[in-house]
């Protein structure tokens, strides 16, 4: 977002201009028409990978899949730095703003102040979840990855068995001395059903509030770039760019949703709508901040002191989100905390680790125009 505009005054100066302005209705038609094309670029993007997994037509190589999730990764991560924080640090020390926006770095601290909210939310909603299903009997695994209760080995993305025990006096010889993570005890067909059970109700409550807090701070960007393509002098340039930006952002989106795991094995799941309904959310919110922006075109000014400070703040509290997310959520739970990513070959890491560069990389490339 550009912010202030930049004008010549009568002497030929430079003058900055900070009111209310008449912008141009240049390109009105494709204007408009940009509302419709990037829909279907954004929701193209975010459905291809939900219903190309439940299709049994269209069989897309599991190596795709890996692609675009690792792709994805990268996208988020360098949305929060390139697009999200670089502009709220211009956008909050505009020459159009007060003093005391532009003495201290309100842009970085509103981000900071982001990630400890969401990590605070996440803790909040993980012990009161954990609480409820204590209430009912279930015993409680750390959806995050960690083995709550003992010596501290990562099971990630797997729930921690029934009378699974770590204690030495309770193994085996031969199991004392073996990793937590390989140690498999007996069970019969009963415990089973209720490890698969307790496993897909703590999972499913770590999976749906993590995609929410991923796709809100997405859908934040999202409506303000629409706002800004709406009004945006250079239109052609920034609307070719955002197809693209959409379209790769959409497919990390979609490939994270189309991998939730929301019923146990066996049963009709009545959560199968989230996936498709997040998709389609996320198609929907650059079209209506572009709505928004051809409405209030003739007086809305992107570098006006209160644009500059609601744009500004946003993109900061979104930066926040999506840092924690891509890092904590993404990174982390992907590479760190995976246990097969500790046993894959180095051709597999080295695809993975490329496929994650060259998502932030593109998503970075674009930031030289939008």
């Amino acid at each position: 977002m550009k912010s202030p505009y930049v004008q010549l005054d009568s002497a030929g100066s430079p003058s900055i201009e900070c009111g209310s302005i008449d912008n141009e209705v240049t390109l009105l038609g494709l204007r408009v028409g940009s509302v419709f094309i990037i829909w279907a670029c954004s929701t193209a993007g975010a459905l291809f990978p939900i219903l190309s997994k439940r299709s049994k037509y269209l069989s897309v190589p599991t190596m795709v899949y890996d692609f675009a999730k690792y792709f994805g990764s990268g996208v988020i991560i360098a949305t929060a730095f390139i697009h999200l924080l670089a502009p709220a640090i211009d956008e909050l020390t505009s020459p159009c703003l007060g003093i005391a926006w532009t003495e201290y770095p309100w842009a970085l601290a509103i981000s900071m102040g982001s990630v400890f909210g969401i990590f605070f939310l996440e803790l909040t909603a993980f012990r009161w979840g954990s609480s409820k299903l204590a209430s009912i009997g279930l015993q409680v695994h750390d959806p995050h990855g960690h083995d709550l209760g003992h010596s501290g080995a990562h099971v990630a993305h797997g729930p921690e068995l029934p009378h699974m025990q770590t204690d030495e006096q309770e193994l085996p010889t031969k199991q004392k001395d073996l990793p937590v993570d390989i140690i498999t005890p007996t069970l019969d067909s009963q415990e089973l059903g209720v490890s698969r059970e307790r496993g897909v109700l703590d999972t499913a409550i770590a999976q749906v509030l993590g995609l929410a807090i991923l796709e809100f701070g997405v859908l934040f960007h999202s409506v303000l770039i629409g706002l800004t393509l709406a009004v945006d002098e250079g239109f052609k340039v920034l609307f070719v760019v955002l197809i693209f930006h959409q379209t790769f952002e959409g497919l990390g989106l979609g490939t994270r949703l189309a991998f939730m795991n929301l019923s146990r094995p066996g049963s009709n799941s009545k959560l199968h709508w989230i996936a498709p309904a997040g998709a389609l959310i996320y198609g929907i919110s650059t079209p209506i901040g572009i709505g928004i922006g051809l409405g209030i075109r003739t007086t809305y000014n992107p570098g006006s002191t209160s644009a500059s400070i609601v744009s500004g703040v946003l993109d900061s509290m979104s930066s926040g989100i999506l840092l924690y997310t891509g890092l904590v959520e993404l990174l982390a739970h992907e590479f760190l905390f995976n246990p097969e990513i500790h046993t894959i070959s180095n051709t597999k890491l080295i695809f993975a680790s490329v496929s994650m560069l060259t998502g932030a990389g593109l998503m970075a490339l674009l930031g030289r125009w939008a």
